[in-house]
């Protein structure tokens, strides 16, 4: 379901961020693949309810991902096949990049990378437990050190159709320079598709393709506040303001019907983003900030955009 032959553009999963309604606006500007934010598997287990809804996809995310964390087997089993009983999810990959201090602890996200032969068991167990049609993970270079190649080796070995690499260290985070030669290590090192990511843009992404020989790319904070990147990418030119325009007011709406009145307020931290760098944006922030009426905001979008 995958063209990789396409170089296709990922939304990467985004705590807080890529839920359902910015999944939905994306895939219609240019998206070719979700995913849903990180999905604890014990949360899922244990606590079924607040995870199944996150799980929810818009009718039109196709191919839809599910990305899960874990690290006990048992649990990661259980958790598949609750999502092998929901229709429309296409894929199931597995975090192995989540640098955040409580994941970490838990032995899980990024701290897989420290235990590759309990990375393939993972990987393992979920590719014989999942009746979907892929099982991939999202890793990064290493946990101190880059090893990119061996971690790439040991997800193809396990059974991933695909990866996806963050072009960093755990150590490094968010902030240190993205590694794309080491990524290229990684791509070089499996026959398995490899998609690049981390720090990529409009302009710079056909250089992060031509220099990972990657097979896709993941775009991930460089969509909030602007989703029609996936756009800018495909058509290599500038989008409208009027397209912009509604853009916003696509998302608001989709806000409303996943959350209800309460998408109203959830939506000020994207409105926060949408006006980085505009006229007017700080008293703009501070206006919206108290607004909590549904017809009141969509006014001031309206105004202001």
């Amino acid at each position: 379901m995958i063209d990789f032959a396409k170089k296709p553009l990922f939304l990467a999963p985004l705590a807080g961020f890529s839920d359902l309604p910015l999944r939905e606006v994306v895939k219609n500007f240019g998206c070719d693949v979700t995913i849903s934010e990180m999905i604890s598997a014990n949360a899922l287990v244990y606590e079924g309810k607040k995870s199944l809804k996150m799980v929810q996809k818009s009718p039109n995310e196709t191919p839809y991902i599910v990305q899960i964390a874990g690290v006990d087997l048992n649990n990661i089993k259980k958790a598949v096949e609750i999502l092998n009983g929901i229709d429309g999810i296409d894929g199931i990959d597995l975090n192995c990049g989540c640098p955040v201090p409580k994941v970490v602890k838990q032995e899980s996200g990024s701290a897989l990378l420290k235990n590759l032969d309990h990375l393939k068991r993972v990987i393992e167990t979920i590719k014989t437990t999942s009746k979907k049609p892929t099982t991939s993970a999202k890793i990064r270079l290493g946990f101190d050190e880059k090893i990119p190649e061996l971690i790439a080796r040991a997800c193809q070995d396990a059974g991933a159709d695909y990866i996806a690499i963050h072009g960093r260290t755990r150590a490094g985070g968010y902030t240190a320079k993205v590694d794309y030669e080491a990524i290229k290590i990684a791509k070089e090192a499996v026959k398995i598709p490899v998609i690049a990511n981390g720090d990529i843009n409009a302009q710079n992404a056909d250089f992060v393709l031509k220099t990972t020989n990657a097979d896709a790319l993941m775009i991930g904070r460089a969509s909030i506040g602007n989703p029609w990147i996936f756009a800018q990418i495909k058509d290599a030119k500038s989008v409208s303001g009027a397209l912009k325009k509604q853009i916003i007011l696509a998302h608001f709406d989709a806000m409303i019907r996943y959350y209800g009145i309460q998408g109203v307020s959830i939506f000020r931290k994207h409105l926060h983003q949408y006006s980085k760098g505009l006229s007017e944006a700080a008293s703009f922030r501070d206006e919206i900030n108290r607004i909590d009426d549904l017809d009141l905001m969509r006014l001031k979008i309206e105004n202001f955009f």
